[in-house]
């Protein structure tokens, strides 16, 4: 389980979250859903303690990951898989040698035995045999389902989705949000998903949370979503141009 308790942070004079308070039950598929620069982004590195917050605290099955020494650190992001928005392959990398990259870092395998886990990974996102082409022999989803092969190499316990579908076509984008769904229940994980695309939230969410000027402002289901009476939920979800949304206007 993880608990997010009164998370602040700022950069500079700009305030990104003002005291977000989130629990994430084990083995649930939770989306989180915001405006762009909402802190989603933001929220997802410091569960992984790639940033610190001002103020507050998050607990990793109840160890404070704001206190742990550098070894206890790297163990516990161990549990961690994380799927970038634009995938972050290494281009001078075959598939293979990027998908293994985390077992060459963190376990003393053969190769034998990590070629292994690499094509048992490859099958299990859909893509058998293609351990020795380099990023730029694939396409956009295939992309993003290697980043997801390395992101479950170490078999984690928690899998962070930054924009899974983010430049991907509306059939790509379905097949993504249908791996995100198999794998949480073939590996048993927690699914943590950062979306804008209401129908990958519809597809994959157990539950809904709705990030606005720096707090959590709705908790729900899915269904639950779509009859809310809050005006900014409303707003967001229907993408209508009226509303108490505004946006902020440019400087030329």
């Amino acid at each position: 389980m993880i608990e997010i308790n009164d998370l602040h942070k700022s950069f500079g004079s700009k305030v990104v979250l003002r005291g977000v308070n989130l629990n994430i039950e084990n083995g649930e598929r939770l989306v989180i859903i915001g405006r762009s620069g909402c802190g989603k982004s933001v929220l997802l590195k410091h569960i992984i303690n790639l940033l610190q917050p001002d103020k507050g605290y998050i607990l990793v099955d109840e160890i404070a990951i704001r206190k742990v020494g550098q070894k206890d650190l790297f163990f516990l992001r161990k549990q961690f898989g994380f799927l970038f928005q634009g995938a972050a392959l290494f281009d001078s990398m075959t598939v293979a040698e990027n998908i293994s990259l985390p077992l060459v870092e963190h376990t003393n395998l053969s190769q034998g035995e990590m070629d292994r886990k690499v094509a048992e990974k490859l099958d299990l996102v859909g893509l058998p045999g293609i351990e020795k082409l380099k990023p730029s022999e694939l396409s956009g989803g295939m992309k993003k389902r290697v980043g997801l092969a390395r992101a479950i190499i170490l078999d984690p316990k928690y899998i962070l989705y930054d924009e899974p579908t983010t430049g991907l076509d509306p059939i790509m984008a379905a097949n993504i949000d249908k791996l995100i769904v198999r794998l949480s229940e073939q590996l048993k994980v927690t699914s943590i998903v950062v979306t804008h695309d209401m129908q990958s939230v519809e597809k994959v969410a157990d539950r809904v949370v709705m990030l606005h000027n720096g707090i959590i402002i709705y908790s729900g289901t899915v269904s639950d979503l779509k009859t809310t009476n809050n005006e900014v939920v409303h707003q967001f979800v229907n993408a209508e141009a009226e509303g108490p949304i505004q946006p902020k206007p440019h400087k030329y």
